[in-house]
Order: structure tokens, then C-alpha cells, then sequence
């Protein structure tokens, strides 16, 4: 058995077997199709009593339709076998409420900031957006916005061309391996541009029909 202590890697977590779960950023997450509120809250139950009893707690959105179930173990700022012996446990109780996971939908969201200051802009930003400060990052602990990056010039992706627009925000999108070629089709079909492959399976750079870039990002090729 491993150290509970010790941090996964994305290959060891990749090959852990979770059918249900995949590592977005820091943490993994399954999102499932419940289909109605009193299923999803007799699975949010179940899981609750088990985080309990583990003493290892799982963060849970429940909406009518759907629970979505992220896994990370603060204390070491990563994704430890803790993790998924409770991914694995709660996949068991879905499994037995018939309820199927949706791999392709799960979705986490990273916005970005390009700066070469982002330790003096983090306070403006954790006020202004409700949370503190953390390891130079605004965070939200209650989860309601997404935690902001800072990317420094010449931090990543192509050099825009003249032509480009000014653009200092962006988005990253995580999305699981799987998922990507079809959210980048997607995307591609409803008026995007590819910008660069370079970087991928990690990340593709895209943009929009008026030259706003945005990143397609896997947990692919990071160990």
C-alpha cells in the first residue's frame, strides 16, 4: 500500500484504473448523472457518511440532474492514494444507485492574467473577488469563482502576430485527455481557429473569431 503522505503523479493516477475519475489541475473529479435531485442527495448522503468515517472530505456540487465529486488532499497539496480509495468507494455507491458517470463533460476552469507583477495584483484581485491570497494566487475556498493564474510574459504559447488583438486575459480549460479532441472540434466547428498544436497533448492554443486566445489544457505529458 502507499504512503497515504505521498503525492501521486498523473502517470500513477492515470494508471490507478478510476474509471469514473479524471485528474483535472490538483484534484479528481467525477461528475454524475443522477438524473434527479433525491438520487443525487441520497448519493451526496452516502458519500458524506464515508468521507466521515475516512476522515477525508471530497469537495460535492449538487444540482437536479447531476453530483459532481472533486478529490484532492490539501494537507500535501496534491492527490494522494487517500484520494482514491475514496474515488473508488463512491463509484461503488453510484454504481449501485444506477447512476453512470459523464467523462467527456467534466470541466474546470483556470482564468489567467498575462502580467509581470501578478504578487503585487493578487491582493486586488482576492478582495475584489471574495477570497485571500495563497502562494501568490487569489483563491476562493468556498469554491464560487475560480482560482486566478499569473502568467508572465513569454510564460507560454505563440507570439502574436500584429494583426492580433490586444488580449491580456485568457482562458484555460481543463478537460480530461479523452475529452480534448472533441471540445477542441467543437469549438473549432462553432468559429474557432487553431492557433498551435505545439504543446500538445498539454495544451492547444485556440482563438475566436475576433482573435481572443484561449487554451484546451490536459494533465497529459506533466509528470
Amino acid at each position: 500500500m502507499s504512503d497515504p503522505k505521498q503525492k501521486l503523479t498523473p502517470t500513477e493516477i492515470r494508471e490507478a484504473g478510476l474509471q469514473d475519475w479524471r485528474q483535472l489541475l490538483s484534484g479528481i473529479r467525477a461528475r454524475f448523472k443522477t438524473g434527479d435531485f433525491a438520487t443525487g442527495l441520497a448519493l451526496v448522503d452516502r458519500i458524506g457518511a464515508a468521507a466521515e468515517e475516512a476522515n477525508h472530505h471530497p469537495d460535492i456540487f449538487l444540482t437536479y440532474p447531476e453530483v459532481i465529486v472533486t478529490l484532492a488532499s490539501h494537507d500535501v497539496g496534491g492527490i494522494t492514494s487517500r484520494d482514491l480509495d475514496l474515488a473508488r468507494q463512491i463509484s461503488g455507491f453510484a454504481a449501485e444507485a444506477g447512476v453512470k458517470a459523464d467523462i467527456e463533460g467534466l470541466t474546470q476552469l483556470e482564468p489567467g492574467l498575462d502580467t509581470a507583477d501578478g504578487k503585487r495584483l493578487a491582493p486586488f484581485y482576492a478582495a475584489l473577488l471574495g477570497g485571500e491570497v495563497q502562494d501568490g494566487e487569489p483563491v476562493d475556498a468556498s469554491g464560487q469563482v475560480p482560482t486566478l493564474w499569473f502568467q508572465e510574459p513569454g510564460g507560454g504559447g505563440p507570439e502574436l502576430p500584429e494583426s492580433a488583438v490586444p488580449q491580456r486575459w485568457h482562458f484555460d480549460v481543463w478537460v480530461p485527455f479523452e475529452a480534448a479532441e472533441s471540445r477542441i472540434q467543437a469549438a473549432l466547428d462553432a468559429g474557432g481557429t487553431m492557433v498551435s498544436d505545439a504543446a500538445a497533448p498539454s495544451f492547444w492554443v485556440l482563438e475566436d473569431a475576433d482573435g481572443n486566445r484561449s487554451c484546451i489544457c490536459t494533465m497529459a505529458e506533466r509528470d
